[in-house]
């Protein structure tokens, strides 16, 4: 166990859908488990993390939001101010909350310098003071190599992570994926690489007290699960669920998400009332419950949607997001190629194409799933520790399946 006093703040700017919300909280919640003492503060982008249930020792700063449009363009999402005005104010209030707190670590997701480097003058202030440790959290995918090696560079990327950064955790298993070789690590940022391991979770199991599908009043079929993470670009998805021909005994349910457009949304609701095998919700903070209860899945391919499908143990079909970046389908294509789960572009996708998923998904568990590494969320307090005691080097003896490089460096973002 770590000291009990110690304080964690991660950061993430949260532009689209809830993965960085909730990956945050499981780490938030991994570390608190191993230090109940802890106190860990959250710095989001989105005020829909706040509909989170927070762990004991763990609240939540939002930020003013950004959103990002289908062109990865960034603009207020819903301040009527300009986008400079915005960053202004998101950066001050980073550094004030920081300060003010004097993290002993902070964990940085995915963008080394914050989003058009809003973190800069944070990380400046704390390499003067010389008492937080500083974490570069990854995703084991970001994006296609070349898009990748192209943004790092142009955002002085490496020389940010050399300048701030004691190490970098990858949340992912390099047999599935391999930053340091995709994106062409520099030695340097390569010797600050641990690989953690995804970060799988718990899924409860089955309780017929309190199934979350018994409102169908369908109890003897199947249950399939739809979800389409955020929900701002799952329309597609969504729809052609709706659409789809469900054994006559099974029940359907959909969750659309908070980011879905509320007309989209309204019509998605209205096409479900003639059907009464199907249910649609708005939004879950849990959807490892009706994972529990599922016995096949569709759904978008977010890196957190895809750790509970890994987790679950259900027949997964995933139709990933293809643009603007291209990291679902890589994860999505990756994963079909060991046996995980299944995949379909979004070009293939029609009802009849779900339909005969559907009926030939096996209710199994993939037996090549367990050759991916889903340990993360154990490994992380033994890797934060480490950290703490400047001992990067070592933290391959946590566990032969913890792939650790070594030691300090990192770079910037549009």
């Amino acid at each position: 166990m770590l000291n009990s006093s110690l304080k964690i703040a991660l950061y993430s700017h949260d532009t689209l859908g809830l993965g960085h919300i909730r990956r945050n909280l499981a780490i938030a919640q991994s570390l608190i488990d191993a230090n109940p003492k802890a106190a860990v503060l959250m710095i989001a982008g989105a005020h829909e993390a706040g509909a989170f249930k927070m762990p004991k020792g763990v609240d939540c700063l939002t930020l003013p939001a950004l959103a990002k449009d289908d062109n990865g363009i960034y603009e207020p999402r819903t301040l009527g101010v300009a986008r400079s005005d915005l960053l202004a104010l998101r950066a001050n209030t980073i550094q004030a909350a920081i300060g003010a707190f004097a993290p002993d670590i902070l964990i940085v997701d995915k963008v080394p310098s914050g989003v058009f480097g809003e973190l800069l003058p944070t990380l400046e202030a704390l390499r003067q003071r010389r008492h937080t440790r500083l974490i570069l959290g990854l995703r084991e995918i970001l994006d296609e190599a070349e898009t990748v090696h192209r943004e790092w560079e142009n955002g002085s990327y490496e020389a940010i992570i050399q300048r701030y950064y004691d190490a970098i955790w990858i949340y992912g298993d390099p047999r599935v994926y391999d930053p340091i070789r995709e994106y062409r690590f520099s030695p340097q940022t390569a010797a600050k690489v641990c690989y953690t391991g995804y970060l799988g979770r718990q899924i409860p199991g089955a309780d017929s007290t309190a199934d979350p599908f018994d409102t169908l009043s369908l109890q003897t079929g199947a249950r399939i699960l739809c979800m389409v993470g955020g929900g701002q670009d799952g329309e597609l998805v969504a729809r052609t669920f709706l659409q789809t021909t469900l054994p006559s005994n099974a029940t359907g349910m959909l969750i659309t998400g908070p980011y879905m457009p509320a007309d989209v949304h309204r019509n998605l609701q209205s096409e479900a009332t003639d059907k009464p095998q199907f249910q649609v919700l708005t939004f879950v903070t849990e959807p490892e419950r009706l994972l529990g209860y599922a016995d096949r899945v569709i759904a978008m391919g977010g890196y957190n949607t895809v750790c509970e499908l890994l987790s679950s143990g259900k027949p997964a079909l995933v139709v990933p997001r293809v643009k603007p970046r291209r990291e679902q389908l890589i994860r999505a294509e990756r994963l079909a190629q060991l046996g995980a789960l299944d995949y379909m572009h979004p070009d293939a996708v029609t009802p009849a194409a779900f339909t005969s998923w559907i009926g030939r998904a096996k209710i199994s568990a993939c037996r090549q799933r367990r050759e991916i590494d889903l340990d993360g969320l154990k490994r992380l307090p033994g890797l934060l520790q480490h950290v703490m005691q400047g001992n990067r080097r070592n933290a391959r003896s946590l566990d032969n399946l913890a792939s650790c490089s070594g030691a300090a460096q990192l770079p910037a973002y549009r």
